[in-house]
């Protein structure tokens, strides 16, 4: 297979100024890929990172996308699968929000859930469909630790989140034998660029561990892979903990 031993040849990464995304794409270059696509709105920052994978010896090819333009997902990503087959398609695109601002704001809040679950949910379910007609390849979706308890202070993208999972999960399930492998891929905090040597929460990651537990889970053709790993047993712990007190604990305030 062209995606053998998680090394895909091709990468159509959605979300192509992405942290993780360009930190896996860098990290497959090395390895085996060949040929990337990323999509995103047209800006200099995409351009940039274009450029900087151009710079590693991979084919870049830019693809126009806006997650909330849904009705124009099945044409554009359609497009990217006209051109030849794709090994792996990642799904990294969202956005946070602002809690605060957005709690008063619900136009705001709605475009966080909009992005975050229904274009997520229709760019994979058209990219899902493009890999199961060509017979092979993987979807890799990044979700979050934030979906796994709501929290008082991101309920709004952790809801997104959550409801992305559940979609991926049972995604999953419905493309089982047919030769595509969906993961998904629940991270912790991320360390932004710049940030060394500011305080941070505990099990923080960066994009780079992150790539390389994408890398890893490929191989294994894992369905659900955390990062970093201890995260998964301390989620566990905090689903259990009663109501009243997951309120008190200084992860719940905003």
């Amino acid at each position: 297979m062209k995606d053998a031993l998680g090394a895909p040849q091709s990468l159509l990464l959605l979300g192509g100024t992405s942290a993780i995304g360009l930190a896996t794409a860098r990290r497959l270059i090395a390895r085996r890929t060949r040929t990337v696509w990323l999509a995103g709105r047209p800006s200099p920052e995409l351009a940039a990172a274009a450029g900087s994978l151009r710079g590693l010896g991979a084919e870049v090819r830019v693809v126009p996308f806006d997650a909330l333009d849904t009705d124009a997902h099945p044409e554009r990503l359609g497009r990217v699968f006209a051109e030849g087959e794709v090994d792996l398609v990642l799904l990294a695109f969202g956005v946070p929000g602002d809690q605060a601002r957005d709690e008063s704001d619900p136009p705001a809040a709605v475009r966080v859930a909009q992005t975050n679950y229904t274009g997520a949910v229709s760019a994979a379910l058209v990219c899902a469909g493009a890999l199961q007609a060509q017979g092979h390849g993987s979807l890799v979706v990044l979700s979050s630790v934030a979906g796994e308890r709501g929290r008082r202070a991101d309920f709004i993208y952790g809801s997104s989140k959550a409801g992305l999972d559940v979609f991926a999960q049972g995604l999953g399930d419905a493309l089982h034998g047919t030769g595509v492998h969906v993961m998904v891929v629940r991270a912790g905090a991320v360390r932004p660029a710049g940030a060394a040597g500011r305080p941070e929460a505990p099990l923080t990651t960066t994009p780079e561990a992150v790539a390389g537990a994408i890398e890893l889970g490929l191989r294994r053709r894992s369905e659900t892979v955390w990062v970093p790993g201890p995260l998964r047993l301390v989620a566990s712990a905090l689903r259990h903990v009663p109501r009243p007190l997951h309120r008190r604990l200084p992860v719940s305030r905003p």
